[in-house]
């Protein structure tokens, strides 16, 4: 199997994304929880970019590419390769959701949650992330081997939505165990997963697929980020801080990676 053009780059950028869950296990160390309402910034700013590159970038590129084998039927093969993303994308998060009460992860210190409880919030979410990482490596993955630049601009907004999943790691197992060090190598091994499922991608791209069905596989990464920025990131972002403040990170990522579009191009 013939690796894909800018395989290294494309690898580092989903390996460095991945590991943002790192960082989100720091912040739970040093930051309060009212501190925490930057983070709504955060997620809708990555909502944002998510948001704008699917349908100004994303789609287009797929119809391009698609439109060379496909030419009268392309615009249709876009359609269904998105509505796959977003059906894989639902399925992942009906059989195994994420979503934990954030007073739960916040103040883990209330007696009403026993120290059992904790743990497996914890190691609960862990495995669920890892699980929902895998389809974000392969569409940071897929994205970078098309196209650097919209590559780079998925990693971004991936490794800022990385963050509160971190959290959401690290806080219970810390809490449980007294260490640090434990909580953050479980949140960074959720990360992994991410590279890990590029890799799986690229495998099953390389022997299954054939490259005119790479369009389609575009098309899914679009309908996977679409579902992820309206299912996880902007509900997150209200719980955070609020929805003015997620608005506000909303715009300011459509009009950033807008000018950033305009000044690379």
């Amino acid at each position: 199997m013939v690796l894909p053009d800018n395989f290294g780059i494309a690898m580092t950028m989903t390996l460095l994304a991945g590991l943002t869950t790192a960082i989100g296990a720091g912040i739970a160390f040093v930051v309060k929880k009212d501190n925490l309402k930057a983070l709504s910034i955060g997620l809708g700013f990555s909502a944002g970019v998510m948001i704008f590159l699917s349908f100004t970038d994303i789609i287009p590129e797929a119809g391009e590419m698609l439109s060379v084998n496909f030419p009268n039927m392309h615009e249709w093969l876009v359609f269904l390769g998105f509505i796959t993303g977003i059906v894989v994308a639902i399925l992942i998060d009906y059989f195994l959701p994420d979503h934990i009460d954030p007073d739960e992860l916040l103040n883990p210190e209330e007696p009403c949650l026993h120290r059992h409880k904790i743990k497996r919030a914890g190691l609960f979410t862990a495995v669920a992330i890892c699980i929902h990482n895998f389809p974000e490596g392969m569409a940071t993955f897929l994205t970078a081997t098309q196209d650097l630049t919209l590559g780079l601009s998925v990693a971004v907004a991936i490794a800022i939505h990385n963050i509160p999943e971190g959290i959401a790691v690290a806080l219970p197992i810390y809490h449980v165990t007294g260490k640090k060090r434990y909580a953050m190598l479980y949140a960074a091994l959720s990360g992994i997963t991410e590279p890990i499922g590029a890799l799986i991608g690229m495998l099953l791209f390389g022997l299954f697929l054939p490259q005119v069905m790479v369009g389609m596989l575009l098309s899914a990464v679009a309908g996977i980020m679409i579902y992820l920025s309206f299912d996880t990131l902007l509900p997150l972002a209200r719980e955070y801080g609020n929805w003015h403040l997620s608005m506000v990170g909303i715009f300011t990522g459509m009009l950033f990676i807008w000018v950033s579009l305009i000044l690379i191009g």
